[in-house]
């Protein structure tokens, strides 16, 4: 299975095609769940477990990989499940989210699918015990869930909300205060945490839970006569997203002249060179790792004093 896992020029040829690669796999039942392949870095049968007391009852222990400890999680557990086998003949998913890595215990590795984003849809309101989904979709005769990890890694080891001291520029909060952003993004946690920022920075938040749902807002305002570039500070989008992704959007957003200048920082728990290739691929602003407030922060600050300069 590592072996079809692509490399970041491969992968870079979704970019902007809005369609994506999802890993199948199955934990205690004949469900089919799903993540992202962007977020793979391989999968393999479970190595030697060193248990970790005193842990979360979600992570059962901790591997070795060429020199480097990486925490294992049982999905099932994770999502509200009943605890997995763990022994020889387990499967891992070892993962890279926010610059960390994880592995996922699973009972057993489905396939690899490519599909488009518009096959993506957001998981129904009101769906109770699927809050630990953060899209659904149907493969021949599967529906696949796809899992908020994002959710689950903050539920295990909750991510930084607040701004530290120092990194806000008091010169320029009372600027702040008039200018408003569009934040886009499917996952309620990651949502949550950009909105908590720019709260704190004396934004006006407006939000969008996927790319299409973002654009039409944009279109909106334009067809009203807005000034686009007078409201929005700029546009915070997350990379995967059901119907249409943060690449997609993007691409939208420069070929549309009435709007063609905003400033769009594509904000994704993907990192490394991969990030670079497909920001400057879709033609973003900025790329900015998930749940790193100083950095959002700063990113928001400087964006009003190149205005400033510019202007």
């Amino acid at each position: 299975m590592s072996n079809i896992l692509q490399n970041v020029d491969s992968r870079t040829n979704l970019v902007g095609q809005n369609r994506l690669e999802l890993l199948m796999f199955r934990l205690l039942s004949n469900q089919t769940y799903a993540i992202n392949v962007f977020k793979v870095q391989e999968v393999l049968t479970l190595p030697k477990l060193t248990t970790m007391p005193g842990s979360s009852p979600v992570v059962i222990g901790v591997i070795y990989l060429r020199g480097r400890p990486i925490p294992v999680l049982d999905l099932s557990i994770a999502i509200g499940g009943r605890p997995q086998k763990v022994d020889v003949t387990s499967n891992i998913i070892v993962t890279e989210y926010n610059s960390t890595v994880q592995a996922f215990l699973v009972t057993g590795i489905r396939r690899i699918v490519n599909l488009n984003w518009e096959e993506i849809l957001p998981v129904p309101s009101g769906s109770g015990g699927l809050h630990y989904l953060t899209a659904v979709s149907r493969y021949e005769d599967e529906i696949i869930e796809i899992i908020d990890v994002e959710k689950v890694l903050a539920e295990v080891q909750p991510f930084k909300m607040e701004i530290s001291a120092g990194i806000l520029d008091e010169t320029i909060k009372l600027e702040l205060q008039n200018k408003e952003v569009l934040i886009i993004d499917d996952s309620a946690t990651a949502r949550t945490q950009v909105q908590t920022i720019m709260k704190a920075l004396g934004l006006k938040v407006h939000v969008a839970t996927n790319g299409l749902e973002g654009l039409r807002m944009l279109q909106a305002w334009l067809d009203e006569g807005v000034n686009i570039y007078e409201k929005l500070l700029l546009v915070v989008t997350d990379a995967e997203m059901p119907t249409m992704d943060g690449y997609r959007l993007t691409t939208e957003i420069r070929q549309d002249s009435r709007m063609s200048k905003l400033f769009v920082a594509l904000h994704t728990s993907l990192s490394g060179n991969f990030n670079e290739a497909m920001v400057k691929k879709v033609g973003c602003d900025a790329f900015l790792s998930k749940f790193e407030p100083d950095a959002l922060a700063t990113l928001v600050q400087n964006r009003l004093k190149n205005l400033k300069v510019d202007g």
